[in-house]
């Protein structure tokens, strides 16, 4: 078969490899598209090591066809069209103890931590399927993941009706927190963001989303001016490594001058920058920090929408390419932030 190989860091070449083998609870899945996340560009350029090296499939978002199930396998069969849920855990650790997953101390993913779906076949466990019908094309069915991460991160934030929400970064993960957050409440969305290309889309898809531009006004005291003082329920920040803005406080820090008191702070971008975060701001408000991380059963929850119509994954793709053009894909992405939010990578048959 073929497949995008990372080969060394910065460097992914269509090439023949080996088709992956499946054990007795293993299943043998034909892909049809893949996505490249942010973590997959961290992975590009080496960030992940020692966790990863080359030579590595990448590739955690993903959906296709099953053609082999092992002898194990008793819910899906051959032909079934499946998303892939790409995490495994340790299944001892404190968290794992308390079934809280993604806070597994050896949390892994495919992809990652073993080859994945960059590729025209890739081999997983039967608990990581999720089976699709024909409501949810294969296009959308490598979007599943990344808008579970959305669900999963307005979960942790506690998100209902009639709140309001403002999300501070408008890339692949804060549009998907938009997705979800629009399946919740119909009250405002403040959408933060240093790009207007990323705030336009949210705007051009949502009629709830209020766009801010941090490169134009503070965006905290515009949210608090924009909601007559009392600040929004949630904040969620999806920034990651935050370009500084002269004059404005870190993200993390904005989110909680942005919310009312007894509101929740939700924390998911990865970044190794320090937060310069005064606590005594969080207790005065008597506040909620929370973070959020991966996905912990959202997978139903994002296809049932996706079946019911209620999300618009195409908003957050701007183009699909054939696999054998991936290193193409991360170049772009990686210099044209502004043009290209999400690549979908086509797998030939």
């Amino acid at each position: 078969m073929k497949a995008s190989v990372l080969t060394q860091y910065g460097r992914v070449v269509w090439k023949d490899v080996e088709l992956p083998k499946i054990g007795p609870s293993g299943v043998l899945v034909r892909v049809h598209y893949a996505s490249i996340c942010g973590s997959d560009q961290h992975v590009f350029h080496g960030e992940f090591h020692p966790r990863t090296s080359p030579p590595l499939i990448q590739g955690h978002e993903f959906g296709g066809t099953i053609v082999e199930v092992g002898p194990a396998v008793s819910r899906f069969q051959a032909g079934d069209r499946v998303t892939v849920d790409p995490i495994y855990w340790c299944g001892h650790c404190a968290a794992c103890q308390l079934r809280h997953y993604p806070a597994c101390s050896s949390l892994k993913l495919v992809g990652v931590d073993s080859d994945g779906g960059f590729a025209q076949y890739a081999a997983v466990r039967e608990f990581m399927l999720h089976k699709l019908d024909a409501s949810v094309s294969d296009r959308h069915a490598a979007m599943v993941e990344l808008l579970s991460i959305g669900f999963h991160a307005c979960r942790r934030a506690g998100l209902k009706q009639g709140d309001t929400l403002a999300i501070f970064g408008a890339g692949r993960v804060g549009q998907s927190i938009l997705q979800a957050a629009c399946t919740i409440t119909e009250r405002p969305v403040f959408m933060v963001d240093v790009l207007p290309s990323r705030l336009a889309l949210a705007k051009k898809t949502w009629e709830q989303v209020v766009a801010v531009n941090a490169l134009e006004q503070d965006p905290a005291a515009a949210i608090r001016e924009l909601t007559a003082g009392r600040g929004v329920d949630v904040a969620i920040e999806a920034v990651g490594h935050a370009r500084e803005v002269p004059g404005h406080a870190h993200p993390v820090c904005q989110c909680v001058e942005a919310i009312r008191g007894a509101g929740t702070v939700c924390v998911l971008g990865l970044a190794d920058q320090p937060v310069p975060l005064v606590m005594k701001n969080l207790i005065w408000k008597e506040a909620r920090l929370v973070a959020s991380r991966v996905t912990h059963g959202e997978f139903a929850e994002t296809i049932a929408q996706l079946s019911r119509g209620r999300l618009k994954p195409d908003a957050l793709i701007t183009c699909e390419m054939p696999a054998s053009e991936a290193q193409r894909a991360f170049e772009l992405l990686e210099t044209r932030p502004q043009d290209y939010l999400k690549i979908l990578l086509a797998m030939p048959a």
